[in-house]
């Protein structure tokens, strides 16, 4: 297999080559402009950031791309799935309103916001990849009815993966609610009896008639119970939680096969911004300082290809001071150049996980030819 090409371009600019430019060019020497967009629905996945955290891609780098692929001929539009966790978009209400007051609106990012796993988490379809672990992916339903898929990914740290990037924006952020429940974790959902009130809106929402409310409190029988997550997709009083955590190797493993899932049979390309690199997720609702100077931006039709070309540059960078790598020195600042980030912030994951398996079930190659564009 031949290596996959990765095309990179820093952050120097000069004046009339601002770094909407230098995006636009870069995108177009990659052959973004290869793909066929005429009057096809284009989803551009992002994460739109949780109120409070500001490591997320500015607005501004979505308009560009907006711009070029409307140019195309495309029906664009932004898309994200809700959350597992309750937090500020858990639901579509939210969600859209996190992505409006971040820039993400037709005034800031020049198109409209369209949440893909519908109000409550629960619009899905299933996309059967014959995976080991996920045999058939619960995507969102408005990236499963796109046309083409592009993603813009913030590379970062993440306390369960090792790193967010390509294959982790597809993959978990793709999923509807009661996907990232699959994701997560390998056991059946479980009631909190403190938290639920016992407003019977899982009952209501349950496929398979496991639920019933008895007492005021919500009761699950697993007799029925398929573990597919609606009732942590619909309750807002988090009654229904995830149970156990899987490990990281594991959950690495599901999201390089839900990423499959989200581009099997379509074109798709894919663009990431090494800049602001926060050591832990943009699902956060704050950042901690970046670990690394800011880097650039990079961008290839090959998912894994782009993880690997991101993560080699992080190793290569040198940490800054004053973060949570510069704390762990103490007052013997080292710059840790060549050595992985990721695994000295977050010890117990390995991100090899997810690019050796999406090699594996032909997401990718984890061997790359980066090319600098000026």
């Amino acid at each position: 297999m031949e290596p996959s090409k990765v095309y990179f371009t820093d952050l120097r600019t000069t004046p009339g080559n601002d770094m909407m430019t230098k995006l636009t060019r870069l995108v177009k020497r990659a052959g973004i402009e290869g793909i066929d967009f005429k009057d096809k629905f284009t989803a551009i996945k992002i994460h739109f950031g949780e109120p409070g955290n500001l490591a997320y891609i500015r607005p501004n780098y979505a308009a560009a791309i907006v711009d070029l692929l409307k140019s195309l001929g495309a029906k664009v539009f932004l898309t994200d799935s809700n959350t597992l966790y309750s937090g500020g978009r858990s639901n579509a209400v939210d969600h859209l309103h996190a992505a409006m007051d971040n820039g993400f609106n037709p005034i800031g990012a020049h198109c409209d916001v369209i949440i893909a796993d519908g109000l409550i988490g629960t619009d899905y379809k299933e996309i059967p990849v014959n995976g080991k672990y996920c045999p058939a992916p619960k995507i969102g339903s408005t990236i499963a009815n796109a046309d083409i898929i592009i993603s813009m990914n913030h590379f970062k740290g993440h306390e369960q993966t090792g790193f967010g990037g390509a294959i982790k924006n597809l993959g978990m952020g793709s999923a509807s609610v009661g996907g990232k429940l699959e994701l997560y974790s390998s056991s059946q959902p479980v009631i909190d009896e403190n938290a639920c009130i016992g407003c019977r809106i899982c009952e209501k929402y349950c496929r398979h008639d496991a639920i019933r409310v008895t007492d005021r409190k919500a009761h699950i029988d697993y007799g029925k119970c398929v573990g597919c997550g609606q009732c942590v997709a619909v309750c807002q009083h988090s009654g229904a939680v995830v149970k156990d955590w899987d490990s990281s190797e594991t959950l690495n493993y599901k999201i390089a096969e839900y990423a499959l899932a989200v581009v099997k049979d379509k074109p798709h390309f894919h663009i990431s911004f090494i800049m602001n690199v926060s050591p832990n997720c943009d699902c956060w609702n704050h950042n901690d300082a970046a670990i690394i100077p800011d880097l650039g931006i990079a961008a290839s039709f090959d998912p894994v290809a782009l993880d690997c070309a991101c993560a080699d540059m992080v190793k290569a960078a040198p940490v800054l001071p004053r973060n949570v790598i510069a704390d762990k020195d103490g007052e013997c600042h080292h710059t840790h150049e060549g050595e992985d980030k990721f695994h000295i912030i977050h010890p117990d994951t390995k991100w090899e996980a997810g690019v050796e398996h999406g090699e594996a079930i032909g997401l990718g190659s984890r061997q790359y030819e980066l090319v600098t564009v000026r």
